[in-house]
This record gives structure tokens, C-alpha cells and sequence, in this order.
């Protein structure tokens, strides 16, 4: 559902070519902001972050210093997809990923990862994989582990499989892991996740939760499989690219039904669409803004109501409504997102803090 774009800057071989990670210098930042004691995070009870470009932290510095203020939780929106970390068999690429990495680590931020199967963003030659199921079981071992590996002790948490469910109802997509692995993809995942890091927290997460019931129930009844399996699996990610006039009764039920699989529950790329008629040529209005305002408190209300050891987080998807990828992919102006292209707080802003008061 998301646009895919990353900069190839630096190459490196990895586990599978050589048995070990090739050494190679450490990310140079720009200047970064010291720890932020104030901004959006300090006035929550759970972590509050967002997905973000990694171009933009390297060469904006507005972006970066809101990202620094604002948020103590950090995901790629695509440098840890598969396509950019593992863009051929025997190559890694980490540079993009690594930098993140290092700006959440001097800035004080936890990094979730995003994520290390999908049935898009991937390289041609695993879409096009011809070999036997045995091969592929190890290519699909190795990727995971090679990546979990890499940052073993920097990322708290993995989005381990991602979007397995078809858009609407509740059948599990064909993708390229299910065609030649089985269904049973999803919990080897998991296991192989865990063994290269037993400390990081693994997640299951799709979008869709607040459409119905029919998908909703789909992802439960995996994620309570999985569980009642010994599957190590930790938590539930909700994506929640919703709008303004999704139903009260459905964002609630999205997020209670989430939480009664005694998962944590992370709220992994909000964003809120204004536009979801794609209209032409509208403007946000102060009336609009303030819709969305109270969109975004009534999420968070929500939210803020499920046990306090299951709030992993609420990450929206990037940071401002110049970088979302809502109007891009709708073809139509947008505006979901708590801060505006000029990188202020919009009212949506105080509708997330008043949505804990």
C-alpha cells in the first residue's frame, strides 16, 4: 500500500556470500539533536513515533530536528524492506539502514523494523525464484536471520511478516513465500527471527483491522494460533491507514479485539486521510483540521484504555503531510498527518495529547 523508493549508497557482501558481515565504517551523521526531554513522546504514557525516510534525516534538517523533538520511536518507511537489504542473493546492503540505526541511537530512540517479509518490495530474484521448495527454505532462513543478526542488540522489535492476508477478507495471500513454502511460512518466520534474536520482540501486522469484522477475525485467529502454538510472537500491529469517517464502533473494535489476544499492541503507521473521496482541488480547512483532531483523539482514547503492558507504541506512517505517501497513491490532495508540509503542528496535534488527558 506504500511507495517504495530507497538510495542505494553503499554495497557490502553479506552473511550468505561470505559466512560473516563485511566491516565497513561507521555512518557519519550530520549534527543531531540531543535528547529530547520535551516535545509529543514526553506527554504520552507509550511511546509515540513515526516512520521515516532516511533521505530526510541525512539532507533536511527541519525533518530531522522534528523527528529528533517529537518522537522517541523510530521505523524506516523503506530502508529495511527487503528489496533495499537484500537487493540480490549473495548482497546485503546496509548503509541506509545503519545511518537510521545510528541517528536513533544518538538521539535516544527506540528502532522497530519494518519488515522482513512482505509479498512486495521484493527483488526480482526472489519473485522470480525458480528453484526447489528446500533451496528457498534456506534463502528464506538466511534473509531473515542475516538481517535479525545485523542488528542484534540495536533494533528492539521486528515487524516479522507483513500484510499475509488478502485486501478485504480473510484468506491468506499467494504470495511468493506461501506458493513454495506453505502456509506455515509465517510461524518458521517467527522461530527463525527468534533464534537470531531471542531479545527482540516480534510482530504480526496488517492493515485492515478497522474495516470488519472479516479480516479483523482473520488476523486474530492466526495471531491466537500462533500463540497457542509456542510460536514466539509478541505483538500485533495494527497499521491503521484509516480516514475521517471510519465508524467510532469499528476503531474501537479494531483495537479491543487486538488487545484481547494478551499481545502487545502497536499501532504501527497511522494516518488519518481527509480525502478518501479524492476530491480535486481542495484545501484543508480550520473546520477539517479540527475533524481530524478529533479523529486522532478518539484513536488515542482508544488506545490509551487497552492494559498498559500491551501499549507497544502508536507510529504514524512519516512524519509530515508534504511526505506522506497518501496523496501520491490517492492522486488527490491529502492532509493526514499531525504536522503540515511547512512542519508545524497542526490541531491533530492537540488531539493526540488530549487523547491521554
Amino acid at each position: 500500500m506504500k511507495k517504495h523508493f530507497w538510495k542505494t549508497a553503499l554495497l557490502c557482501l553479506g552473511l550468505a556470500a561470505c559466512g560473516k558481515e563485511e566491516e565497513f565504517p561507521k555512518p557519519v551523521l550530520v549534527t543531531t539533536p540531543p535528547v529530547s526531554t520535551d516535545g509529543l513522546h514526553a506527554k504520552l504514557p507509550f511511546p509515540f513515533g513515526a516512520a521515516v525516510n532516511v533521505n530526510l534525516i541525512r539532507n533536511n534538517a527541519q525533518y530531522r530536528n522534528l523527528v529528533a523533538k517529537e518522537m522517541n520511536s523510530i521505523t524506516a518507511e523503506n530502508a529495511m524492506k527487503p528489496a533495499a537489504l537484500h537487493p540480490s542473493k549473495d548482497l546485503y546492503v546496509w548503509n541506509d539502514a545503519d545511518y537510521l540505526v545510528e541517528f536513533a541511537k544518538q538521539s535516544g530512540k527506540r528502532v522497530h523494523g519494518h519488515t522482513l517479509i512482505w509479498h512486495q518490495s521484493l527483488p526480482a530474484w526472489l519473485e522470480n525464484y525458480n528453484g526447489t521448495p528446500a533451496e528457498f527454505e534456506q534463502i528464506f532462513k538466511t534473509h531473515i536471520q542475516t538481517i535479525v543478526s545485523h542488528f542484534k542488540g540495536k533494533v528492539a522489535s521486528w515487524d516479522v511478516v507483513n500484510e499475509a492476508f488478502e485486501n478485504e477478507g480473510g484468506t491468506l495471500r499467494n504470495s511468493v513465500w506461501r506458493r513454495i513454502l506453505g502456509d506455515d511460512y509465517i510461524a518458521r518466520a517467527f522461530q527463525y527471527a527468534h533464534e537470531a534474536d531471542p531479545a527482540a520482540l516480534l510482530f504480526y501486522n496488517d492493515y485492515g483491522h478497522e474495516y470488519g469484522p472479516t479480516k479483523r477475525n482473520a488476523i486474530i485467529n492466526l495471531v491466537n494460533s500462533l500463540k497457542a502454538r509456542g510460536i514466539p510472537i509478541h505483538g500485533i500491529g495494527m497499521q491503521m491507514h484509516t480516514r475521517y469517517n471510519q465508524s467510532d464502533a469499528n476503531l474501537t473494535a479494531a483495537i479491543t479485539t487486538a488487545a484481547s489476544t494478551g499481545l502487545k499492541v502497536h499501532i504501527s503507521e497511522l494516518d488519518i486521510s481527509m480525502n478518501p473521496e479524492k476530491t480535486q482541488g481542495i484545501m484543508l480547512t480550520p473546520a477539517t483540521a479540527q475533524l481530524q483532531a478529533t479523529r486522532y483523539k478518539f484513536i488515542v482514547k482508544a488506545y490509551n484504555g487497552i492494559p498498559k503492558e500491551q501499549q507497544f507504541g502508536i507510529t504514524t506512517w512519516n512524519v509530515t503531510d508534504g511526505d506522506s505517501w497518501v496523496p501520491g497513491f490517492n492522486g488527490a490532495p491529502d492532509w493526514p498527518l499531525p504536522f503540515d508540509k511547512n512542519y508545524q503542528p497542526k490541531p491533530a496535534y492537540q488531539g493526540i495529547i488530549e487523547g491521554v488527558q
